[in-house]
Formats: C-alpha cells, sequence, structure tokens
C-alpha cells in the first residue's frame, strides 16, 4: 500500500533552499562538479529526487506544495527584460538571429535523428519525434500538448514517453552544458571581456552578471522598489495570458514567461529614454540569480526519476544519442558560428540546456559559468529571447513539416 505524505507550502519552500545548500555543498566539496561548473541546482536536485525515488520504490510518495514555483520563473524571466537595454540590444541584435539560424538547424537534425533511429530499432517514427524536439526543445509543457494531438488525430499514447523525455532531457541538459563550455574556454583561452572575480558592478554599474558570488551594494529600499517592478511584470504578464486565452487571439498565444520578459524589456527602454527612474541593476542581479535558482531546485526536486526507469530500451538509447550529437553540435558548430570568443562558448552551454530540457536550464548553465569565468551579457541576452520566444515558434513549424511527410 502506498502511503502518501503533503509536504506544506512553507516546508516545501524550506526543501527548495537546503536542495541549493546541498548543490553548494558538493560542488564544493567534488573537484569534478567543480571543474566543470554543474550547476548546484542539477547537483543538489538530482540528490533529493533520488531520495524520493528510493522513497517511492518503497512504497512512500511524497508530495510537494510548489505553489511559488511558477512566480519565481516568471520573475526570473522578468529580469532578463529588465536587464535588455536598447543599448545591448542594438549592439547585439544580429547574434539573437544568428543564434535562432543555429537553433533551427538542430531542430532539424534533432528530429532527424529523432525519427531515423526510431524507425532503425522498431519503433513508431512519431515516437522520434516525442524523442526529438517534441520533448528535447520543448520541455514538459510542449511535450504534454503534443501527447494530447498524437492521441486524438493517430490513436498513439505517448504521454508517459513524452514526460520521461523530457525528464531525461532535463536532467542531461544540464549536465552536459558546463563540461562543454568549460572545455571551449580552457581549450582557446577565453576570457570575458568584463575579467573574471574584482567588482564588476563597480566598474561596470548597468551590468547584470547573474554571477551568485559578486559582491552587491544595495538598500532595503532599492530591493523593495526592484521586487515592485518584478512583481508588475508577473502580474502583468499572467494578465495578458488571461486576456489572450478569453479572446482567442491565437497568434499572441504565447508561455506566460515571455510576456513577462517583455514587459520588462518595455520597462527598462522607457525609464531609460526617459531618465526619469533608473532600476537599480544589481537588484536585478540578485533577484534574478534568487528567483531562478529557487525555480530550479523546486523543479528538481520534484522530478519523478522512476519514469525514466519506466523508459523502453529503444528510447533510452535515442536519448542517449540525442545527448552526444547535442554536445558535438554546440562544440563544433554553435561555438564557430557565434564567433568563436567567450561568449560563444557560454552561448554553447546555454544550447546544451535548452537544446535538451528548457531555457531556465540554458541560463542555469550560463550562471553557473560565468559565476567562476567573468560576465556575459551578451549571452545573457541572446539565448533567453530565442529560447523563450523564437525557438517554440520555429520548433511547431519544423515538426508540422515533419509529420507532413511521417503521416
Amino acid at each position: 500500500m502506498n502511503t502518501v505524505y503533503s509536504i506544506g507550502e512553507l516546508e516545501s519552500f524550506l526543501v527548495a533552499i537546503l536542495v541549493l545548500f546541498i548543490g553548494h555543498s558538493v560542488n564544493r566539496h567534488v573537484a569534478f562538479f567543480r571543474k566543470y561548473n554543474i550547476p548546484e541546482p542539477i547537483v543538489g536536485g538530482l540528490i533529493v529526487a533520488a531520495i524520493i525515488t528510493i522513497l517511492h520504490f518503497n512504497n512512500i510518495s511524497l508530495e510537494f506544495t510548489l505553489s511559488m514555483q511558477n512566480t519565481l520563473m516568471l520573475m526570473f524571466f522578468s529580469t532578463v527584460g529588465l536587464a535588455a537595454s536598447y543599448k545591448l540590444l542594438l549592439k547585439g541584435g544580429s547574434k539573437v538571429f544568428i543564434f535562432l539560424g543555429i537553433a533551427s538547424l538542430y531542430i532539424i537534425i534533432q528530429n532527424a535523428v529523432g525519427v531515423s533511429m526510431a524507425t532503425a530499432l522498431g519503433l513508431e517514427p512519431l515516437m522520434g519525434l516525442i524523442a526529438g524536439s517534441i520533448t528535447l526543445s520543448g520541455g514538459h509543457g510542449t511535450g504534454a500538448a503534443w501527447a494530447q494531438t498524437f492521441s486524438e488525430d493517430y490513436g498513439i499514447n505517448t504521454l508517459e514517453f513524452a514526460m520521461a523525455a523530457a525528464t531525461f532531457g532535463l536532467v542531461m541538459g544540464g549536465i552536459i552544458g558546463g563540461p562543454v563550455a568549460q572545455r571551449l574556454i580552457n581549450k582557446n583561452n577565453l576570457v570575458s571581456s568584463y575579467g573574471v572575480g574584482g567588482n564588476h558592478h563597480k566598474d561596470h554599474p548597468d551590468l547584470v552578471t547573474y554571477d551568485q558570488l559578486e559582491e552587491d551594494r544595495v538598500t532595503a529600499k532599492s530591493i523593495l522598489e526592484v521586487l515592485f517592478i518584478l512583481l508588475f511584470c508577473v502580474a502583468g504578464a499572467k494578465w495578458i495570458g488571461t486576456l489572450v486565452a478569453t479572446m482567442d487571439i491565437s497568434w499572441l498565444k504565447m508561455p506566460d514567461f515571455v510576456y513577462a520578459l517583455f514587459i520588462g524589456v518595455v520597462i527598462t527602454n522607457i525609464t531609460e529614454v526617459s531618465r526619469g527612474y533608473k532600476i537599480n541593476s544589481e537588484c536585478i542581479d540578485i533577484l534574478g540569480t534568487v528567483s531562478l535558482s529557487l525555480f530550479l531546485a523546486m523543479a528538481l526536486m520534484n522530478l519523478k526519476l522512476w519514469e525514466i526507469f519506466d523508459l523502453a530500451i529503444p528510447l533510452l538509447v535515442i536519448l542517449v544519442t540525442q545527448t552526444m550529437i547535442l554536445a558535438l553540435f554546440a562544440y563544433f558548430v554553435t561555438f564557430r558560428v557565434m564567433g568563436s570568443n567567450y561568449d560563444a562558448a557560454v552561448m554553447a552551454g546555454g544550447h546544451c540546456g535548452f537544446g535538451m530540457g528548457a531555457t531556465p536550464t540554458a541560463v542555469m548553465n550560463m550562471g553557473a559559468l560565468v559565476t567562476r569565468t567573468g560576465p556575459s551579457p551578451q549571452a545573457f541576452m541572446v539565448v533567453p529571447i530565442v529560447g523563450a520566444f523564437f525557438i517554440d515558434i520555429v520548433n511547431a513549424i519544423i515538426l508540422q513539416g515533419y509529420l507532413s511527410f511521417i503521416v
């Protein structure tokens, strides 16, 4: 008989913070994790998820209450928008479209690998799309949506496979990003143009680093001001999402975090042009780092690792192959096309994150890197914009193209 224990809101929040402490402690004592910048939420989250999995197989289930998880994600993407002033957008605008081209090319390759391997292993070709960009570039939400479509239109039940594949991708995307980028940085002797260590905020007041170890000079008043702006972005994103759904405006229908990001972009550029108020970049940095860390801790401690154990061996083979191909693509293609410099190496690590998992995983990879190797504001502008907005549109178009040939 399975015994279920419901963990309250406060206790669940405490466990999320504990996940980060566990990750920090393990990284500090294990040289491999430290050397290759494996993010702390991944390390701590997997340890807690493993404990929960052991309890699951002993007929004990833990159910966390994580109502803040979505809000924290929206807060983080709001900080990405608030950090994207028009000066930075103009400076790195072309990189957004170059990176989009690379990511789009990889989605085509990802689905080609999935479909061809599924066919060779005797599976339904549609399963190759599930083990391709539907779950790996799309994540859990996209996987669930397409599983429903496959069930209704083609009579194939793929929901369990989709959730398992998305879980596998989320974990592997966070594991391979750091080593790939670190290898590029070490091999090519790359350094951040802002330097390593020191007080970046003092030398570059407008810089948002997402560096957990950065020394910030903030006040209670400035924290409250930026927190108000972030919550305004979150509330605005939810309001727009509800409005779009109510009015059934399909062309405007996007994930809420995209709305939050663009509200942040609008606010920061209005304040910059008007010069009536300056948003404290150090507060953006702190609140963005905290909200991202807690969001990912909550996501990972809530993983059902036993879904991966239930994967059919052929699907597991496909997913392992997809992981290796993405690592090679990011290393040899993404890095070179994006300029073969420090920012390109950080973006390659980010590409591993959302090419296998999700945009927050990409940012987590990059955050772990810049904490040790120096800021890369261009990477933090390019990757989230492509991963949060453009890639979902491209993914849908490419998937429709594959379906027209397969079905």
